[in-house]
């Protein structure tokens, strides 16, 4: 069974790459407000060292989950695991072994970025004499190192965002939680965070698990789930996905466009029609039906192009919606939570 029949059919998907026994474990869960019932019997498993991408509008189910896993919120049935451990019945041991990065900054602007650290490495409980190699190695992964003693009020929003990367990587977490990693951030920016988050999954033995509403970061996956009303619509590899909804399109420009018409419904079997000013057609695997388009079609090809559905189309042919911003002001609220539980403030 394929990873989408399984996703489809309401069996647990199977696992990426990674293999064995997975980091993150999900089966049966679901989360009721009183009426409202915001998740409802979700099941997924993520395998160790996988870049797991969770996509949903407001209201879909993806932060309220995402606070079970972190231990912030109770399931009201079903089960969740992390790192091995109880959500429910764990949850020291879990916070002791995630990482988060939300969208909003919860970093402590007056401080420096040294100042941030430390006191981080100290709600964790990071020996004392593991911190200093510790900031630096997670500093220079992230080129922050010659900044370490700026206020971070000074520091740009990517910078601040790189920051907040090397803050959840400081305790050495098993998984690391990012929840719009780059929103709010220009192109070139977004870019250079990817980078980094890239580079800190060869040089850290990490899971991530990340929510984006861009898709070309959606591309950086090995695996998306889709969640839609509570319940999960899809889960697979990008371009498993892609595939799943449709051929790929070809437009092709020649010397008689409707004699090339003809030619392909006589020679292919293929209904083309005319669009955006190119011979218009879809087929599957596009990239490899070309060579043999241009030894058998007899009419002459000018220019050719492929486009494979995007996971745009691959969200809105699932949830029958555009994707949404994902829920604002999460967040900080979220972290703000995490300190309070690991210092028992209120």
């Amino acid at each position: 069974m394929t990873t989408e029949t399984a996703a489809t059919a309401g069996a647990a998907p199977a696992l990426g790459d990674g293999g064995g026994e997975p980091v993150i474990s999900v089966s049966g869960l679901t989360k009721r407000y009183g009426e409202v019932e915001a998740v409802r019997g979700i099941d997924f498993a993520v395998a160790r060292g996988e870049t797991f991408g969770f996509l949903g509008p407001n209201g879909a189910g993806k932060t309220t989950t995402i606070k079970i896993l972190c231990t912030l919120a109770n399931a009201t049935s079903g089960t969740a695991t992390v790192a091995g451990f109880d959500a429910a019945a764990d949850r020291d041991a879990v916070r002791r072994n995630i990482g988060l990065v939300f969208q909003d900054t919860t970093l402590d602007t007056y401080l420096t970025a040294a100042q941030n650290l430390r006191f981080h490495a100290e709600l964790y409980g990071v020996a004392k004499a593991a911190v200093e190699p510790r900031m630096r190695q997670v500093l220079d992964m992230v080129g922050l190192w010659d900044r370490k003693d700026s206020l971070v009020s000074t520091y740009s929003g990517g910078m601040q965002r790189r920051l907040e990367i090397a803050r959840g990587l400081l305790h050495a977490p098993h998984v690391l939680f990012l929840d719009e990693p780059t929103v709010g951030l220009d192109p070139q920016t977004r870019s250079s965070i990817w980078a980094y988050i890239n580079d800190l999954k060869r040089r850290e033995d990490i899971t991530i698990f990340l929510t984006t509403h861009y898709m070309d970061e959606a591309e950086h996956c090995d695996r998306i789930a889709i969640i839609d009303h509570g319940k999960i619509v899809a889960i697979d590899t990008p371009e498993a996905l892609k595939a799943s909804i449709g051929k790929d399109r070809v437009q092709i420009h020649t010397a008689d466009d409707e004699a090339a018409i003809r030619a392909l419904a006589d020679a292919f079997g293929i209904e083309a029609a005319m669009h955006e000013g190119a011979v218009t057609f879809a087929v599957a695997s596009g990239e490899q039906f070309v060579p043999r388009l241009f030894a058998e079609l007899a009419i002459p090809i000018r220019s050719v192009s492929v486009s494979r559905p995007s996971l745009d189309d691959v969200f809105m042919s699932y949830t029958g919606s555009t994707i949404r911003d994902a829920e604002g002001g999460a967040g900080n609220e979220f972290m703000r939570n995490m300190h309070r539980l690991r210092t028992g403030r209120r």
